[in-house]
């Protein structure tokens, strides 16, 4: 078959495959340029998930009549300059409108604030329509109807109109994020409205976006970033430990304002995370990496969703260790999901934490009251027994407290614990502590403590845990690692740039006990190992070093082995549960915590301890 010059139509349907993938990039790729314009305000709607229709209406500055023609033209565009190195708009490579043409009905209705009247344009399957007058206000007004009718083999690909629409909404929030002055609205007969609210460009106004988009219970269990290296800023929001969610689909990067998909930031997060999350759960993270243009290259994809650093090695050590450092420098927290769990469990009718209610078989007072008739309540037959508040057998008729009982109450150990408590100057001051004074241990396991204002329940094991593993992991990085001689050195053969990249990083892996040395122009020599591995499979270890080295230039993979086998030891070796504790231990537990990073989740990331504010236990008995 001869060489040919494929048609315009043609060009653009192709190039249509790479940018519109599904209608959810569409919108994407239309409020882009509607942001570009420099709009306070964008609307849109969509219909059948957006393959019916898409429409986004923006009040921005506007094309002029004489260059729509230029506007759905390809490779035509008014955000890039000559210089590639310096792109600071989100779209530049011209190639959008045009892609969009080909496969849908297109109209475009544009004025600008110079022009009397506004004028249009359209394109049906690559078709391009003749400019005609039309009535708009100041803005444009892009319309694409029946998505992919030109290449109907696109729309085999498609996935239910539920599934199109979370699509389009998860764009626009992520969208949403990184520029709260806009007035974001998403509405269609296939969604619920969506409606953002202006903010201002503040630190106050972005954080107010972020709760709009993610949930108003994120601020209070986030941590606010600021650190700077080398010419790359990086602020935003990430979530402590305790509050996560079982996927990765709430956490949004951004570079110099344009949201991205990227590896080497996820790879980051996972690892500033690794040993204070449970498995399979990830944080909830909001970043803005803000650097030159000339060292970031954004122009990787025609999706422009991944990006490329000239410094890859900087931007992840940025990342990991601003997040690292603001967990440590936050303290001890808690999630106030954990709270809100402890009221829910606590209701009546409510399924608990594994105990037993009404939901797994037992019966709740209520039930046994029913049950024991008038007679009265037959504790016997309640598993929840309550305090006996003095009920007459025969008419069930609550006389209150006898006087015995009321004396034996008012010189009680609570009574006299109580009055001590006003007495004694180091509890008041342990009160004000952040986990408080330790006033009990329950079940041999469960610490409870008391603030001024609040409640704390901390797991003995769990919390002991994270301590020892914490002091176990100072130790190992603080020096050396040990090591042990092999008899007789493992030769591994190797792709020649790997063994190049293990030899660059030889003093690194020796301060974690591995030894190893060039071995020929394809080989390494191992001559030691880290004593705590053991028998390890030296192999496959550096076989994975290399990897990770080719993928991040990090060594991660030999301290988290490291690291989990602290864990192991830190299990082993912490309180037990059913170890009964004297209030001076629990106390010396309780500061320790307090002293400690990451202490909020033990080493498999489960919580260590629940607050519960005095608050919220007075709602609990009507008291509010």
């Amino acid at each position: 078959m001869p060489i040919r010059q494929l048609s315009e139509t043609m060009i653009n349907q192709i190039a249509a495959g790479e940018v519109i993938e599904r209608p959810a990039s569409v919108v994407k790729e239309l409020v882009e340029n509607a942001l570009d314009a420099g709009a306070s305000r964008v609307e849109i709607v969509t219909s059948g998930g957006g393959l019916n229709l898409i429409r986004v209406t923006d009040d921005g500055s506007g094309i002029p009549e004489r260059e729509l023609a230029l506007a759905i033209a390809r490779h035509c565009t008014s955000k890039l300059t000559e210089d590639i190195n310096d792109i600071r708009s989100l779209g530049f490579r011209g190639e959008a409108l045009p892609s969009i043409g080909s496969v849908s009905r297109l109209s475009i209705r544009s004025r600008t604030a110079a022009s009397d009247s506004a004028a249009e344009i359209g394109i049906e399957g690559g078709r391009v329509l003749p400019v005609r007058p039309a009535a708009a206000n100041r803005g444009t007004t892009v319309e694409v109807r029946d998505l992919f009718f030109a290449t109907p083999a696109r729309l085999k690909f498609m996935k239910g109109e539920r599934a199109e629409s979370s699509a389009t909404s998860d764009v626009v929030k992520r969208i949403a994020i990184a520029f709260p002055a806009v007035r974001f609205t998403l509405a269609g007969s296939d969604r619920s409205t969506l409606e953002l609210p202006a903010a201002d460009d503040s630190a106050e106004g972005s954080l107010r976006r972020v709760a709009q988009v993610m949930g108003a219970d994120f601020p209070d269990n986030s941590i606010a970033l600021d650190a700077m290296r080398d010419g790359v800023h990086l602020t935003g929001h990430v979530s402590i430990p305790s509050f996560t969610r079982a996927n990765a689909l709430q956490q949004y990067a951004y570079v110099n304002g344009r949201p991205v998909r990227d590896k080497l930031i996820a790879g980051a997060i996972r690892g500033a995370y690794a040993d204070v999350l449970p498995r399979d759960r990830h944080a909830v993270t909001v970043l803005f990496l803000t650097l030159d243009p000339a060292i970031v290259d954004v122009n990787v994809h025609p999706a422009k969703a991944d990006v490329r650093f000239r410094d890859p090695g900087l931007v992840r050590g940025l990342i990991v260790g601003a997040i690292r450092q603001a967990l440590a420098d936050a303290g001890v927290r808690a999630a106030t999901t954990g709270a809100a769990g402890m009221m829910a469990a606590f209701r009546p009718g409510a399924a608990s934490y594994g105990h037993g209610g009404p939901a797994n078989g037992h019966r709740s007072y209520d039930a046994a009251y029913r049950a024991s008739g008038p007679s009265g309540f037959d504790a016997a037959r309640s598993p929840q027994r309550p305090l006996d508040m003095g009920f007459e057998g025969s008419g069930f008729e609550h006389r209150g407290l006898r006087e015995n009982d009321q004396a034996a109450f008012d010189a009680g150990p609570l009574a006299r614990a109580d009055a001590r408590a006003g007495q004694d100057e180091a509890t008041e001051t342990l009160l004000g502590a952040v986990l408080g004074a330790a006033r009990a241990q329950v079940h041999e396991n469960y610490i409870v403590a008391q603030t001024r204002d609040s409640l704390i329940i901390v797991d003995q094991h769990a919390a002991h845990e994270r301590l020892v593993y914490e002091a176990l992991k100072n130790a190992l990085h603080s020096r050396p690692v040990p090591s042990q001689m092999l008899l007789l050195p493992e030769i591994i053969d190797l792709p020649e740039e790997d063994a190049e990249r293990l030899a660059l990083h030889s003093e690194t892996l020796a301060r974690f006990g591995l030894g190893i040395e060039r071995f020929g122009p394809g080989a390494v020599a191992v001559r030691e190992t880290p004593s705590m591995l053991g028998e390890a499979n030296v192999q496959q270890l550096v076989r994975d070093l290399a990897d990770e080295i080719a993928d991040n230039d990090t060594v991660d993979t030999l301290k988290e082995r490291l690291d989990k086998i602290a864990a192991t030891m830190a299990c082993h070796g912490s309180v037990r549960s059913g170890r009964l504790l004297k209030a001076e231990e629990m106390n010396a537990l309780l500061r320790q915590m307090e002293a400690t990073p990451g202490s909020g989740t033990c080493n498999h990331g489960r919580p260590t301890y629940i607050e519960l504010k005095l608050a919220d236990i007075e709602r609990l008995f009507g008291r509010r």
